[in-house]
């Protein structure tokens, strides 16, 4: 009896062990990867994970869909994830707390040398595509008045309902300084809803004008024309993966196969996969697989 409980002793420990061992090494060599919590950052995320399992032996935890800015942005300074993507205008704003700047590589730079320093954290390359403000008209708006920019939209907003979600009206870089900015006088009051909200309206014909992030699904859905910021009031929102410092020490191979994104997503080219996502409901990880198999990254 007593010879038999050594055994199953020695076998127990033997066990712990290995469970110890293979802990260990699988969390040596893994990085997580997390995502703030819209359908765009989702994808990019899971296209670097699935970059980095491709590329690398390293094994990826996924935390995609965990929140807003703030949430993503102290994990990453708290070591609790590796790697996410960020947007350039949102770094020098939101983290940095400047003021707005329009132009896209001073931006970048700022961004990049003060979250060296700040946070341990580096900014890779960008992707390419600039998901900033901008307004959006109706097809039939367009047809119409043939606008082009914001400043055609001023010639003609007073006989045009414009209509926003309620951040909009309560950023820095939003309702007031804009119509201050380019001389807009739109038809009666704006329209205030929830942004979730907003297309449906624009799309129903309830106002002609809205706000929309650059890069948004329902400007596919809804044939919506997206003008051009000819005076760059709006800050530049370009993507780019961040990951720290220390991670990047550890696994260096990591630089290169997140940069090989760099310059591969165009505005267009993330409108269509937000709108296959957003819109079409398709599955994140295949959406993901398909675009890099197509830039011929996989």
């Amino acid at each position: 009896m007593k010879h038999t409980k050594r055994i199953t002793g020695l076998i127990l420990a033997l066990s712990l062990a290995s469970v110890s061992l293979l802990a260990g090494c699988s969390g040596g060599k893994s990085v997580t990867i997390g995502s703030k919590d819209f359908g765009e950052n989702i994808v990019i995320g899971e296209m670097m994970a699935q970059l980095v399992e491709a590329k690398t032996d390293l094994k990826v935890n996924r935390k995609l869909n965990m929140g807003g800015t703030f949430v993503c942005f102290e994990a990453i300074k708290n070591g609790d994830i590796d790697i996410y993507p960020e947007y350039t205008g949102t770094g020098l704003t939101a983290q940095l707390k400047r003021d707005v700047i329009s132009d896209p590589d001073e931006v970048y730079q700022i961004v990049s040398e003060e979250f060296d320093k700040q946070f341990g954290v580096k900014w890779l390359e960008p992707l390419g595509f600039n998901n900033t403000y901008t307004l959006a008209v109706t097809d039939q708006v367009y047809q119409e008045y043939g606008v082009e920019t914001f400043s055609d939209l001023a010639k003609v907003s007073e006989n045009l309902v414009f209509g926003a979600d309620h951040e909009f009206f309560n950023r820095q870089d939003g309702y007031d300084g804009l119509v201050e900015t380019y001389g807009l006088e739109f038809k009666g009051d704006p329209k205030k809803m929830n942004v979730a909200l907003k297309y449906q309206a624009i799309g129903s014909g309830d106002m002609d004008v809205t706000d929309a992030y650059a890069t948004d699904g329902p400007i596919k859905q809804y044939n919506l024309k997206v003008l051009t910021d000819d005076q760059k009031f709006f800050p530049p929102y370009y993507a780019a993966p961040i990951i720290r410092n220390e991670t990047l020490e550890k696994y260096p191979e990591l630089e290169d196969v997140l940069n090989s994104l760099a310059g591969k997503i165009d505005d267009a080219a993330m409108t269509e996969l937000n709108y296959n996502i957003d819109v079409e409901g398709q599955d994140v990880e295949t959406v993901a697989k398909e675009f890099l198999k197509g830039n011929g990254l996989l």
